[in-house]
């Protein structure tokens, strides 16, 4: 039963504790083909930090977009995410959040910008990574100061595998 219940956490892409994926997260061999799981992919992040406040989502920003909710990918909410990098032709992000998770390990506080009319503390949701086309980022938030963007990235490189990590493909 055991086992059974691995093999589901591994289809589904689920993640264990500390942001583990559940059954060791090694990529499979056979070049640089990503690892389809579900609407999950293996795949390798080319991370940068080049944030230019020209309209245009870049490495380093906070931008918006729809993001779809992990329990109906039908249904989502406007959301900031931070863009870490490139995967091929997509952008890879991390959702943001103003909800405080005391009792999770994956989440990492990156604290309050313009992204924010409110400005509240945001959360970066280390559990989940996805990858946008430029037509889904909406508008451009702010830049993310260095130190917190590489604070994110440290925080991301903890995962089994990074850089090549299960990227959910927003489609």
């Amino acid at each position: 039963m055991r086992a059974l219940a691995e093999r589901a956490r591994l289809a589904l892409g689920r993640r264990g504790r500390g942001g583990q994926s559940a059954g060791g997260g090694r990529p499979r061999a056979g070049g640089g083909r990503p690892e389809r799981q579900g609407r999950l992919r293996r795949t390798r992040v080319e991370v940068s930090y080049q944030p230019e406040h020209d309209g245009h989502p870049d490495a380093g920003e906070v931008v918006w977009s729809w993001i779809p909710f992990k329990e109906d990918p039908r249904e989502g909410k406007d959301r900031p995410v931070v863009v870490i990098g490139m995967a091929g032709d997509r952008f890879v992000v991390v959702p943001l959040t103003s909800k405080r998770h005391p009792e999770r390990d994956d989440h990492i506080a990156i604290g309050s910008g313009a992204w924010d009319p409110e400005r509240r503390v945001s959360y970066a949701k280390l559990d989940r990574i996805l990858a946008l086309r430029e037509n889904q980022i909406r508008r451009e938030g702010s830049g993310l100061e260095r130190h917190r963007f590489d604070a994110l990235v440290e925080a991301l490189a903890r995962l089994d595998g990074w850089p090549t990590v299960p990227l959910e493909y927003v489609e």
